[in-house]
């Protein structure tokens, strides 16, 4: 049986750039914290420039997708530039272009050096229906990026808001 991989996430502001490291498996346990930091990030009106780095990224369960489309189209209705992507692992990559990310992101196999040091984004405790309504709301967005992505998540979601 493969250990399981404890991910962590990092992430740096310089300059209006706004780069973010996901490290390891990013499971549903990481996204409250993900979440209120984007939310935080994203309405500060400081960043212009997004950089996801996936490059030592081993999984991504469906929720952190949905957050990281988030960033996408946050980035797409502050008319900021095309937020990059980074991935070198090649499922984490498909995974990528199935869900159809290549759509809104730019995609990069290689990561652009920096110079920033990264701060790790703090864990936060929430209740499990702020959790529930987070997972909801990250495979909405998963949703509205293709039929397919629709089709894979529309029970999950109906059932989750049914509870």
């Amino acid at each position: 049986m493969k250990e399981q991989n404890e991910g962590a996430i990092f992430y740096a502001m310089r300059d209006s750039h706004y780069v973010i490291k996901f490290i390891g498996e990013i499971r549903l346990t990481l996204c409250g914290a993900l979440d209120r930091h984007l939310e935080r990030v994203l309405s500060s009106g400081e960043c212009q420039h997004v950089l996801v780095d996936l490059t030592e990224s081993d999984f991504l369960d469906s929720t952190t997708l949905g957050l990281i489309a988030k960033i996408a189209i946050r980035a797409k209705e502050q008319k900021l530039a095309d937020p990059v992507l980074v991935s070198v692992n090649a499922d984490v990559t498909r995974t990528l272009l199935n869900m159809g990310f290549d759509r809104i992101f730019v995609i990069l196999d290689s990561l652009p050096e920096t110079v920033t040091e990264l701060k790790q984004v703090p864990m936060v405790q929430e209740s499990l229906e702020a959790t529930q309504q987070r997972i909801i709301n990250a495979h909405k967005v998963l949703m509205s990026l293709n039929e397919s992505n629709y089709q894979a998540f529309c029970n999950l979601v109906s059932t989750l808001e049914e509870k």
